[in-house]
């Protein structure tokens, strides 16, 4: 089932199919296509998507493991390229239910790269992870670190870059493979942002109890080896990571070879100061309470991300205190609707 486009710049470019182009972080690489002249075309099933996040081309409704569905877009837009982001991502979820998530990101995503090479597609970009690395053995990781995943959720994303680095010695298959860190912020015009049920992630929590009084937000973990204790994580506004895929794309569109970069700011931020910076910006008290551990989680995950730099000219261009205003606006925003509906 297909919907038409809303807005968008025209396409002249070249039609890009985006997996998962509802979602939080692809509807922000729809928005990035669309402004430098690509026409994105979006699948998704809307089961983690936002059909109103579907503003810049058309939507394709579908399961990225029904190849038969797959083929008939790929046949109907005739894309130059793919931007896969399309997959279950809550990693206390992968623990829960290894099965359901090899069955759709690890066979879902074979789905969508067979179609791809089949139709001839010569540009894929694959929405990987950090998770893949499972504990740091230093403190900041670099593409060349061990990637021994602590979870099921990291281990399907390795499966499918294991996949697509052999695709590329077999066949000439080529893709970028990009590991990213924690996405945050919304979109600066206020049209798409963090939206996920149940909400999972540390981010828009913390801004939904700043918002709210009658809501805690929870630390999970004290006692990690840092110098808070808390789990320090690298965080990345939205637009940053959407650029780096645009990037990415055009790179295998000019003849570009398989690559795979991380995509981080370098510099961590623990919950502890991830709770006063949103304080700071909101001008508003946490309710903070505090639990264990969750299984899977790692310490401290920091990018090193000074490869795609220096290959594609690629680096972040806002710090936490913009990401968490983004993110701010976004979420009162939407409160303001929820309340007006």
């Amino acid at each position: 089932m297909a919907r038409g486009p809303m807005e968008g710049a025209g396409g002249g470019r070249g039609v890009i199919l985006v997996t998962g182009g509802a979602g939080y972080i692809g509807s922000h690489a729809c928005r990035a296509l669309s402004d430098a002249g690509y026409a994105p075309v979006v699948f998704d099933d809307l089961s983690n998507g936002h059909e109103a996040f579907v503003r810049w081309g058309p939507l394709e409704i579908g399961d990225i493991r029904d190849r038969r569905a797959l083929d008939a877009v790929f046949a109907r837009h005739r894309p130059v390229g793919v931007m896969h982001f399309a997959g279950l991502i809550e990693v206390g979820e992968s623990v829960l239910h290894p099965d359901r998530f090899h069955d759709v990101n690890v066979v879902g995503s074979r789905q969508v790269i067979e179609a791809a090479r089949q139709a001839g597609v010569r540009a894929f970009v694959f929405s990987s992870t950090c998770a893949t690395y499972g504990a740091p053995l230093a403190a900041s990781m670099d593409e060349s670190h061990p990637q021994a995943p602590l979870n099921p959720y990291g281990q399907g994303k390795l499966a499918v870059e294991q996949t697509l680095e052999e695709l590329d010695r077999q066949s000439g298959f080529r893709s970028v493979r990009l590991r990213y860190f924690n996405a945050a912020g919304a979109d600066a015009q206020g049209r798409i942002g963090e939206r996920h049920a149940p909400e999972t992630h540390a981010i828009p929590l913390a801004i939904m109890a700043a918002l709210d009084p009658s809501r805690r937000f929870t630390i999970f973990g004290d006692d990690y080896p840092t110098a808070d204790g808390t789990a320090v994580r690298d965080y990345v506004h939205v637009d940053d990571l959407a650029e780096a895929h645009l990037k990415a794309l055009e790179w295998l569109l000019a003849g570009g070879g398989s690559e795979v970069f991380n995509l981080g700011s370098g510099s961590g931020t623990s919950m502890v100061e991830l709770i006063a910076a949103i304080e700071r910006v909101s001008g508003r008290p946490l309710n903070v309470g505090r639990g264990g551990r969750r299984e899977g989680d790692a310490s401290s995950l920091i990018a090193d991300a000074s490869k795609i730099g220096r290959v594609l000219g690629w680096r972040t261009t806002k710090d936490i205190d913009q990401i968490i205003r983004s993110a701010w606006a976004w979420h009162e925003a939407e409160l303001a609707r929820a309340s007006r509906s």
